[in-house]
């Protein structure tokens, strides 16, 4: 079997490859409106090899933890439903979001006065998450794990090892888990589908950002399963290998996880990202691999590629060809786009004219 290697692929004879809705400061609204993808893993912390620690998620919905440096400022500046904020919470409330504000004398700091109203915001929002708990079941929390380690091409053990590094154990993550689905139930219900984009946006969103959607540079990103074959491999040997590769591509092609097969057949160091190669231009692989899938479409397993390292099966994750992007290609993105920018500001109005009716709010400055 030849010894693992990263750069199977690489010819040797081409070059390598918040607040109430008039506070725009510490606003909670940009990140408190995913897209529709929003609830998918790249809404949760990373836990790659040097993980974020996921117990502060970015999502201002939760407000991120604080123990810098700070005045004592204990009097009370308000209240929701009784649950008082003090001068010191808005402190520690502003520098996590990185706008430090001195609440000492709120009733003459305009900046104090929009922390505040970002903190309550944000109060009132996870207080209204609460009341989605029922509409997340076990299943969709064991899913939702299932595609974030997926998604990060680790197996279970991989997986824990990385959470464990972040300070975090399974149980803590199947808890965030939840909340971020919770969340994303929330705003799709209070939010999101109260969004409507007609074609006519799309289009015209398309018109006006054509440099955005615009390749000047042929890039494919690929992922590979090697099935080595020893240098001095007899006939039957090779055949041997040909039928093992030949098995597998039929499990890939007909749907199997791509990246579990790389990480139990393959015999390339890739096989620890679940066969994930990156992006390559046509100089930086061999011809063979190049011609295996330049006319495969994303997604899709090409047939068995013989090299002088092994048997290749090749999958091609995406394909940047030059030119426009066509706008079919690129209506969901747009969609998502354009329904980001409207849910924030709904979002806000939502706050301001519907949530806050709900609780009892009080400032006392």
């Amino acid at each position: 079997m030849l010894p693992a290697s990263g750069c199977s692929l690489l010819p040797g004879h081409k070059a390598k490859p918040k607040p109430a809705a008039s506070v725009a400061a510490a606003s909670p609204t940009a990140a408190a409106v995913p897209s529709a993808a929003a609830a998918s893993p790249a809404a949760v912390p990373a836990v790659a090899a040097a993980p974020s620690a996921p117990a502060a998620p970015s999502d201002a919905l939760i407000a991120p933890h604080y123990d810098g440096p700070h005045q004592t400022v204990a009097h009370i500046v308000a209240s929701v439903d009784g649950e008082p904020i003090t001068a010191h919470d808005v402190e520690q409330f502003s520098a996590a979001v990185g706008r430090p504000v001195n609440a000492n004398d709120i009733a003459n700091n305009e900046d104090a006065k929009a922390a505040l109203k970002a903190l309550i915001s944000q109060k009132l929002l996870e207080k209204e998450i609460q009341q989605y708990s029922s509409k997340v079941d076990e299943e969709q929390v064991d899913n939702y794990m299932d595609v974030v380690r997926r998604d990060r091409h680790m197996s279970e053990e991989q997986f824990k090892a990385a959470l464990a590094q972040s300070g975090m154990s399974m149980d803590d993550f199947r808890k965030h888990a939840r909340e971020e689905l919770e969340k994303e139930v929330m705003l799709r219900q209070q939010v999101r589908q109260r969004v409507d984009i007609s074609d006519a946006d799309i289009q015209a969103y398309y018109d006006a950002h054509k440099a955005d959607f615009t390749v000047t540079t042929e890039k494919m990103k690929i992922a590979q399963i090697l099935i080595g074959v020893p240098q001095n491999a007899t006939p039957q040997q090779i055949n041997l290998l040909q039928i093992k590769a030949d098995k597998i591509r039929k499990e890939a092609a007909a749907g199997a996880d791509f990246g579990d097969l790389a990480r139990k057949y393959s015999d390339d160091s890739s096989k620890n990202n679940g066969g994930e190669l990156g992006w390559f231009g046509p100089n930086d692989i061999m011809d063979a691999v190049y011609n295996a899938v330049k006319n495969l479409k994303p997604g899709d397993v090409s047939q068995v590629v013989r090299t002088s390292h092994g048997f290749h099966i090749l999958k091609l994750e995406d394909h940047q060809v030059p030119g426009v992007k066509p706008l079919d290609q690129v209506r969901s993105e747009i969609r998502n786009e354009l329904i980001n920018e409207r849910a924030n500001a709904q979002l806000q109005t939502w706050i301001e004219t519907d949530l806050v009716k709900q609780h009892d709010v009080e400032t006392f400055y």
